[in-house]
């Protein structure tokens, strides 16, 4: 008797280890562009906002009262100096600015002290707090408080920690200390009505280490996860087999092959259903620009686009297409879309991107942006983003691209006749694939310039004009519903 061994299929183990350095090197990349983009702010605005003093000074705005005095809520900086073996106090953080000039040309005064000597100065003195400031347009709420006129001039006193009166502009500038402060503004002579236009500002000597200290993060980080995400995209690169050779001069082809049977009420749903693929998405979408950069170079010294990273990147495509044709770029199945960057040749929505051998050095330097201009003009009208500022100057306006009204259209003739229409799901597919070769060309992937066409645009081995919608497994009377 003879027996025959059947060799076990073969089993792929996942490819843990690179998806999580994947994962990681674009958390990391995102929090590198977080510090980047806080140190750049910083620093410039500690090179170029700040006066000749070094300050940060806001604009002057006007505070009037009927009462004897002006006052600010108190301000509770509790933090006591020398707390836990600290070498610094509150001074090191910060001195303020206050400049105060009288609207009516009075000498004024300008004062902060300790809030409960403030208290005991205007116990029952007429005087209105300021609780509240809307900046944009500027408005001050007060809290008025009854009472009659000061028994003496605020200069008088000896409790002020910073002060100054006179007639113009006075200013006190002073170190953050720890304690309750009020900031205090009166005519010099204690008088009624006080009205007055007022500055501040703050000097943190601090604030140029800290922008330069997040720059040096963002470079540090940003390589580690630089490395770390083009080692696992790479690897995840070498695991998606090579796809068959795209037929005709095209190096893009895309197909969606619409189900026989569509629910009528799927669609309100899907975009929930695809919450896990939209987290894996913008993971993924951050990786295809960090790769897309180091392909630039690369093609800019050897001409060739890096295999294992040109297959992460079509892979990526290939995933995102899935995902929009069954979604918001079609809803053309109702089958869920699988988590591979792989092909799935029975899934309705397929793409190929054919390898390039070599590709030009001086192309790859005007293609993405100077070339794609009249591509990115059509690509904003198809897909949407076209926005129009309104004439009073208060906002824009915009909406949902072609391709968006078209498959609104075609889902609510589902809902309410069953039928999605045979000609517009020729023309979303048709227009999806306009966009994707756009990508494919802005992302480096080809020389080959797009077509102003909607079809595959096949001229050698493949079919001039193929329908834009391809039967599915279903016979073909059947793969897309007459309108």
């Amino acid at each position: 008797m003879t027996t025959t061994e059947t060799a076990a299929p073969e089993h792929h183990k996942a490819p843990v280890g690179r998806i999580v350095l994947t994962v990681i090197g674009a958390l990391l990349i995102v929090f590198a562009l977080v510090l980047g983009a806080a140190g750049g702010v910083i620093t410039w605005a500690y090179a170029t906002q700040r006066d000749a003093d070094g300050f940060f000074t806001s604009d002057s705005e006007h505070l009037e009262t009927l009462t004897y005095a002006i006052t600010s809520e108190k301000i509770d900086l509790g933090a006591r100096p020398g707390v836990g073996n600290r070498d610094f106090d509150l001074g090191d953080l910060a001195t303020v600015r206050l400049g105060v000039e009288s609207a009516s040309g009075k000498p004024v005064f300008v004062g902060i002290g300790p809030s409960r000597a403030v208290d005991r100065y205007l116990r029952g003195v007429a005087h209105a707090e300021v609780t509240d400031i809307d900046l944009d347009p500027f408005r001050a709420t007060y809290r008025v408080n009854s009472g009659s006129a000061p028994s003496a001039a605020p200069g008088d006193q000896t409790f002020w920690r910073a002060s100054a009166e006179g007639v113009g502009r006075q200013r006190i500038r002073w170190d953050l200390e720890s304690g309750d402060w009020t900031v205090v503004v009166m005519n010099a002579n204690a008088s009624r009505g006080v009205g007055v236009d007022v500055e501040a500002g703050v000097k943190v000597d601090w604030l140029l280490p800290l922008g330069l200290g997040l720059l040096g993060g963002f470079l540090v980080i940003g390589i580690l996860g630089t490395v770390l995400l083009v080692v696992g995209v790479a690897g995840l690169g070498k695991r998606v087999p090579e796809p068959a050779a795209v037929p005709g001069a095209n190096p893009v082809r895309l197909e969606g092959r619409f189900d026989a049977e569509l629910s009528r009420w799927l669609w309100l749903v899907k975009w929930i259903l695809l919450i896990p693929h939209f987290i894996v998405l913008v993971v993924l979408w951050l990786a295809f620009w960090v790769v897309t950069v180091i392909a630039f170079f690369a093609i800019l010294f050897t001409g060739r686009y890096p295999r294992s990273l040109f297959g992460f990147n079509a892979g990526v495509l290939r995933w995102t297409w899935r995902v929009g044709f069954y979604s918001f770029a079609a809803f053309g199945t109702d089958r869920y879309p699988p988590f591979t960057l792989g092909e799935v040749p029975d899934y309705p929505a397929t793409l190929e991107v054919r390898y390039p051998e070599r590709l030009s050095r001086g192309l790859v330097l005007v293609k993405w942006w100077l070339l794609a201009i009249p591509q990115y003009i059509v690509l904003a009208i198809l897909g949407g983003g076209v926005w129009l500022a309104r004439r009073d100057g208060t906002g824009a306006a915009g909406g949902p691209g072609l391709i968006g009204w078209l498959v609104i259209f075609a889902v609510i003739a589902l809902l309410f006749v069953g039928r999605y229409p045979r000609g517009i799901a020729r023309l979303v597919v048709g227009l999806d694939r306009w966009v994707y070769r756009v990508i494919v060309y802005a992302a480096l992937m080809t020389d080959e310039y797009p077509p102003f066409r909607l079809d595959q645009g096949e001229t050698e081995g493949g079919t001039e004009g193929a329908p834009a919608v391809l039967p599915s497994a279903a016979p073909p009377a059947a793969a897309i519903n007459e309108s």
